[in-house]
């Protein structure tokens, strides 16, 4: 694949969990696609993939299952 930064090819797609929001309205998305390039470094998202993201947000209800997630603060 080749990385839409510098040009290169080797761009990889790794999958990822992302986490939007705090407190009651955090919502997790697995295995998000991010392109990862190891030239130059860079990771991003397809517009593809941020429109998908929006439209799990806009309806979370439909997608989401409720789990019980371990939070710990860095003192």
């Amino acid at each position: 694949m080749i990385c839409d930064i510098c040009g290169k090819t080797g761009a990889r797609i790794r999958r990822v969990t992302r986490s939007y929001g705090k407190g009651p309205d955090l919502l997790v998305i697995e295995n998000v696609p991010v392109i990862s390039c190891p030239h130059c470094g860079e990771s991003y998202l397809t517009a593809e993939t941020l429109h998908e993201i929006e439209r799990i947000k806009l309806h979370r209800q439909s997608f989401a299952v409720e789990r019980p997630v371990a939070v710990a603060a860095f003192a």
